[in-house]
């Protein structure tokens, strides 16, 4: 194996795992080199592992697991994409993996256990201290993507009536408190949370001060059960560092940092990107069959509605016979039309999700979208009738693809808003549904329309 690569040296400028550092690794595993392996790997941080973790082949990463042995630091688990991390998990011993729970933030351990089998759920929760096994129990409780699911229910919580002096010696003294934390929080007896001290503020005061004097009560409490979407809007909205969540008795059981919110981002946002895109929760280290499985909905759906823009066109075969011209310049009107209803499309899902379009605003937005329909339709029915009239030589053609292009970017641009919004209204998610109803009104409006009009005009 080549010489061991600097820290600083692992990635190339776009970001990515430098492919002779991933090579030289990959040799390794196949020479089953297991001591320059390990020199290669020991020193890298969980990032950058899980990184080649997910470079690799499903079998060299199980090797190289092996190779790292009792070494491995579980936290890179927490950083592997879900195909990844089951395989790795799956392959793992229960008394492993219930190593990696007591060592690992309550947070963690969680997204550890949430997809296993609930044999090897039992099994691993039997195996690790009752008080931890009551903690992530409770956690597992709460539903998938809620805020009870992500939060961490490690807190560090004093009275008011403690002094600064108190507070630090606790800290100090306490073996049981978060690794890392930048606010500690203010309750009463009951537990309700009454305020909180950033850390700075803390150790910038003077020992007999009371609590109480530096407790900032501008709290904003998010219950268990709040999807971790929205948890992530009241962060980003109110610039929060983590948030205390409370039950439905408004006690303090868990709180969410700016680290696990950053993470909700990344997946919220892959996940819109996917499903505009019509791949589900597809990841890119995902098997051939679950992609495959994950992909052939959506296509069936669109062969369907293909089928249907199809049959348009047939109505019109008498028409489209006279004049191959016709039959040049459809998928020019469609595919004009398909774009602009994308583009619309996929701005009013983003708004949708972030909560920047609503009742409030929609029909600002409708309005907006008909005349940028209108102004892009008159742009670009000036551009392709004087393409036409220059490539055919007949007036009458451009003058009807001219008039079919205003029509279905107006369609388009309308459809790109209406449809997320009606599919909003109806309780289904536009950034699955939309594409296809959007890509199909397009397409059969601008066919019909088009070819309508040219039998009317021309024939």
């Amino acid at each position: 194996m080549t010489e061991n690569i600097e820290q600083n040296q692992l990635r190339s400028e776009d970001g990515s795992l430098l492919s002779n550092f991933v090579r030289s690794v990959e040799d390794g595993l196949e020479r089953r080199d297991r001591k320059s392996v390990r020199e290669a790997v020991l020193d890298l941080h969980n990032s950058d592992l899980a990184d080649l973790m997910e470079l690799l082949r499903p079998d060299d990463r199980t090797l190289l697991t092996q190779y790292i042995g009792d070494d491995l630091d579980f936290s890179m688990l927490t950083e592997l994409d879900e195909p990844v991390r089951d395989q790795l998990v799956e392959e793992l011993p229960n008394e492993q993996l219930a190593q990696a729970v007591v060592e690992l933030d309550s947070d963690d351990a969680v997204y550890l256990l949430e997809d296993l089998e609930v044999s090897d759920q039992t099994d691993i929760l039997s195996q690790i201290p009752e008080i931890d096994r009551a903690t992530l129990q409770r956690s597992l409780d709460y539903p998938e993507d809620s805020a009870g699911r992500m939060m961490q229910a490690d807190v560090i919580a004093v009275p008011p009536y403690w002094s600064v002096g108190q507070t630090i010696d606790y800290m100090r003294e306490t073996d049981n408190l978060p690794q890392n934390f930048s606010e500690l929080y203010v309750v009463d007896p009951s537990f309700h949370p009454l305020g909180f001290v950033p850390l700075s503020h803390l150790l910038r005061t003077k020992r007999p001060v009371p609590i109480n004097d530096i407790t900032d009560s501008d709290l904003r409490m998010i219950s268990v059960m709040e999807d971790q979407e929205e948890v992530a809007r009241i962060f980003e909205r109110y610039n929060l560092m983590s948030a205390p969540i409370v039950d439905d008795d408004n006690r303090l059981v868990g709180v969410v940092t700016v680290d696990d919110i950053v993470e909700v981002i990344q997946e919220e946002a892959e996940e819109d990107i996917h499903r505009l895109g019509g791949v589900g929760d597809e990841s890119i280290t995902d098997t051939v069959l679950s992609t495959t499985r994950s992909r052939f909905t959506w296509l069936f759906v669109n062969l369907l509605t293909a089928i249907l823009a199809s049959l348009v066109i047939s109505l019109f075969d008498a028409t489209i016979d006279q004049m191959v011209a016709l039959a040049i310049l459809m998928p020019i009107v469609a595919s004009m039309g398909g774009n602009a209803g994308t583009q619309t499309m996929t701005v009013a899902v983003r708004a949708l999700a972030t909560r920047d379009l609503g009742t409030v605003n929609a029909f600002r937005v409708i309005g907006r979208e008909f005349v940028v329909g209108v102004l892009n339709g008159l742009l670009f029915a000036v551009i392709l009738g004087g393409v036409t009239v220059f490539w055919f030589g007949n007036d009458q053609l451009g003058l009807v693809i001219a008039c079919a292009m205003v029509f279905n970017m107006v369609v388009a641009g309308l459809s790109g808003i209406l449809v997320p919004l009606g599919l909003d209204q109806m309780k289904i998610d536009p950034a699955v549904a939309s594409s296809v109803f959007v890509t199909t009104v397009t397409d059969v409006v601008g066919f019909f329309v088009f070819l309508g009009l040219a039998g009317y005009w021309m024939f």
